[in-house]
């Protein structure tokens, strides 16, 4: 979501809905609002009230062509003026699926591929420790495509939560971790099968715990009627004898 939202004083009142503009600023004037044709079935309003002074838009299947900056503007009728506003401009930066696996020389290595930008780095954690890499690299891709590849390399050395941090200057962006058993040696165990992988982002989530169905326990609750019932039946039988 790119966010735009037109903030008037209380005196103030619009005669006429805005109109909204929204432009990618690289040069060819790449317009999403109204629609150009390379933003065709990408875009969306995220409120369709045109009195809406929410302008924010949501742009669908992010491409590594969609980084960089965007500016909101909004031609504006009131009482007083007639002007244009402009936004602050929204920088967007895209970034592919983390790989973060542990290789056969045991090193713990973490790659992924953003847009193109000094300020997103790699770091690796060990329990909340930030480690000295073994080997970094960032590869730049051709220069027709807006992304580059980064990689960070790390011995492991012992068990714990590893993690692997995408951030942009100190903004964390997101992360991989994993939890790492070292196998024992007498037991010839693989190491790669004591790995534990997870992903997660800055987004906030909620994790749901599974429970084992209480078998046991529903067993249980269900003899109590029976054997309650059994009871009355044995009860009504003697006192007929």
């Amino acid at each position: 979501m790119l966010p735009c939202e037109l903030i008037l004083p209380p005196d103030e009142k619009l005669l006429n809905p805005p109109v909204l503009y929204w432009d990618h600023l690289k040069g060819d004037d790449a317009r999403l609002w109204p629609r150009s044709e390379k933003y065709k079935n990408r875009v969306n309003l995220t409120d369709n009230n045109p009195n809406s002074l929410n302008k924010s838009i949501l742009l669908k299947n992010a491409q590594w062509a969609d980084s960089g900056k965007y500016l909101c503007k909004l031609s504006i009728v009131t009482r007083g003026e007639k002007s244009r506003k402009f936004g602050n401009k929204t920088l967007l930066m895209v970034y592919d699926t983390m790989s973060f696996k542990l290789t056969n020389d045991s090193l713990l290595s973490c790659e992924v591929n953003v847009t193109q930008d000094p300020s997103l780095v790699l770091s690796i954690f060990h329990d909340g420790s930030k480690l000295p890499t073994v080997c970094s690299a960032r590869q730049d891709a051709a220069a027709a495509l807006p992304y580059a590849s980064l990689s960070e390399s790390v011995s492991v050395r012992s068990g714990g939560k590893y993690e692997c941090r995408l951030h942009l200057n100190a903004y964390l962006i997101t992360k991989r971790s994993f939890n790492y058993d070292p196998p024992e040696p007498d037991k010839g165990r693989d190491a790669e099968r004591n790995v534990t992988v997870t992903s997660s982002t800055t987004v906030p989530g909620a994790a749901m715990l599974v429970f084992p169905e209480p078998w046991v326990l529903y067993s249980g609750l269900l003899l109590v009627p029976i054997t309650i019932l059994l009871g009355i039946i044995t009860v009504q039988l003697t006192c007929r004898h």
